[in-house]
Parts: C-alpha cells; sequence; structure tokens
C-alpha cells in the first residue's frame, strides 16, 4: 500500500517484530500489533515491561543509543527509525506523544503561547501570526478556559491539569494521526485523571486519530480501551478485546493482575502475587488474542 490515508478496515499502524535492545540486553521482545484509526488501544503492563520505550520508538523519539530492530508502519509507510522531522521532511503524517509528567514537559521559562507556537511552526511553513492563531484554537480544543489570558502564562501558573491539557495541545500542534499518551494520568489528582481521560477520547473521535493508551492502571483501560495489548518483560503476552480481557484473560500473568485489582477478600486471605506468574520461553510460546493468537 502508498504511504496515504488508510482504508477503513487498515490498520493505521502496523508494527511487526520489534525489538529493541540497550548496551545488549534486550528490553521489547518481536513483538506484533496493529492500531486502527479512531480506536484507543491500552498498552498494558508493569513498570520495565518495555510498553514505554515501544511508544517511545513508534512516535520517532526513542534514545539514540536504542538498537531497534524489525518495522513500524505508518498509513503503509516505514517510519522506524526516523525522527518526527525526518518524518515530517519526508511527508509523512504525525504521530505525537503525551507524556506522564507536565511539568517535565514542559519549557519553565517560555510562556505557554510561545511553546505552542514553536511547535505549530516546526512544519517550517507557517507564519508568525497564523502560528499564534492556532495556539490559541489549540487551547480552546483541550477546553483551556480564557485561552487569550492562558497563552501569556507560564506553566506553574498553571494547575497539573491544566498544564497536562497543555501537554496534549502541544502533541496536538503537528495535526498527528494518532496520539501515543504514556500514563497521561498517573501525575494527577483522580477527578483530574477523569477529565484528562474524556478529553483524550473525545479529541481522538473528533479528530478521527488513532490512540495507543500506555498504562498500568486497569480502571483505565476498562473505562477508555477498545483494546488490550498486554506486556510483560518485553513480550506481548495478550491482544484481545478490552470485553473479552476482563471477562477471562488467557494468560496466567492476565489472570493475576485481574485478581490482585482492589476489591473484597476474606480477612488473612493473601494478595495473588504477580511474581507468582513469571514469563518463559516455555510459558509464551505465541501471543494470545482473539482470533486465536499469532506469531510473536
Amino acid at each position: 500500500m502508498t504511504p496515504g490515508k488508510p482504508l477503513a478496515n487498515d490498520p493505521l499502524i502496523a508494527v511487526r517484530d520489534l525489538s529493541i535492545a540497550f548496551a545488549g540486553t534486550r528490553v521489547v521482545d518481536g513483538i506484533s500489533f496493529t492500531v486502527k484509526a479512531g480506536e484507543v488501544t491500552a498498552l498494558v503492563g508493569e513498570s520495565g515491561s518495555g510498553k514505554t520505550v515501544t511508544g517511545l520508538s513508534i512516535a520517532g523519539l526513542a534514545p539514540p543509543e536504542a538498537r531497534i530492530t524489525g518495522r513500524v508502519t505508518l498509513a503503509g509507510a516505514d517510519i522506524l527509525g526516523r525522527t518526527p522531522r525526518q518524518r515530517r521532511l519526508a511527508g509523512h503524517p504525525a504521530v505525537s506523544m503525551v507524556f506522564q509528567d507536565p511539568q517535565a514537559a514542559l519549557n519553565p521559562v517560555l510562556t505557554i503561547g510561545d511553546q505552542i507556537v514553536e511547535a505549530v511552526r516546526a512544519d517550517g511553513r507557517t507564519g508568525a501570526r497564523a502560528a499564534a492563531a492556532r495556539a490559541l484554537e489549540l487551547l480552546d480544543l483541550v477546553r483551556i478556559p480564557e485561552p487569550g489570558r492562558r497563552f501569556s502564562e507560564y506553566p506553574h501558573r498553571l494547575s497539573g491539569g491544566m498544564r497536562q491539557r497543555v501537554v496534549i495541545a502541544l502533541a496536538l500542534a503537528a495535526s498527528p494521526v494518532a496520539l501515543v499518551a504514556d500514563e497521561p494520568t498517573t501525575a494527577l489528582d483522580v477527578t483530574i485523571q477523569a477529565q484528562i481521560l474524556q478529553l483524550l477520547i473525545r479529541l481522538k473521535d473528533e479528530l478521527g486519530m488513532a490512540l495507543l493508551l500506555i498504562t498500568h492502571d486497569l480502571g483505565v483501560v476498562a473505562e477508555a480501551a477498545d483494546r488490550v495489548l498486554l506486556m510483560r518483560d518485553g513480550r506481548l503476552l495478550e491482544d484481545r478485546g478490552v470485553r473479552d480481557f476482563f471477562d477471562g484473560p488467557r494468560h496466567p500473568y492476565g489472570r493475576a493482575l485481574l485478581a490482585a485489582r482492589p476489591g473484597r477478600r476474606m480477612r488473612g486471605e493473601p494478595r495473588p502475587r504477580l511474581a507468582d506468574t513469571s514469563v518463559s520461553d516455555r510459558a509464551v510460546p505465541f501471543v494470545i488474542s482473539g482470533k486465536g493468537g499469532g506469531g510473536c
């Protein structure tokens, strides 16, 4: 398929046999999956499972020391190993990333408006006045109140939820066809978490994007996802619809995750230990999917 808008049933993002290593240590081990436009795919796993570096690789933001093999296509174009700028110069659509900590993602010495204008003008074609107008549109799109006033404020003047909305606006500056959101609600209060999650879903629907949601929070997965990709130790264990996954994970690790959720338990009954479901070559010969599994 030539690069361009994918057909309705074609995947927007296709990951094939992706492996990532640092200093000879493999942290992602031959995973394959797809993401369709308009779909929320949750990449789920504990810390160190490889989910964040997978998202960084898809977005073109993996550290330079990462050794990456495999294939990642976006609307049919091979984008693996190319930076966002290289992708833009080649005419490929954008994949943007929303990071976990909005305070760390924003420049404390630049105003909100200046940061979004800079992101809009990264295409090399947009003038300053048009970029400023677009920045105001983006602030309004992410439901920042009084965008004209917030435009001139610095990040420290905003609440955590407002800063995360600004980070999302920055991600939208490139008019991406897909967002990779890495734990976008973890650093926020519970009530604000729900608002940010609803915002991401609304933007996905309004803009027709794909959303790859990286999280360890099964509550977020149940609320937002269409599909679940379960990772552990760099391997993909399950690829299933969200309802099928919560009705009954097929892999022991998935079952242990669900059993370990907070809930009613007899006094003195131990909480299931995830360490008891270790991943090995013998334990995970293939990915468990809604279609009966496939090669990993």
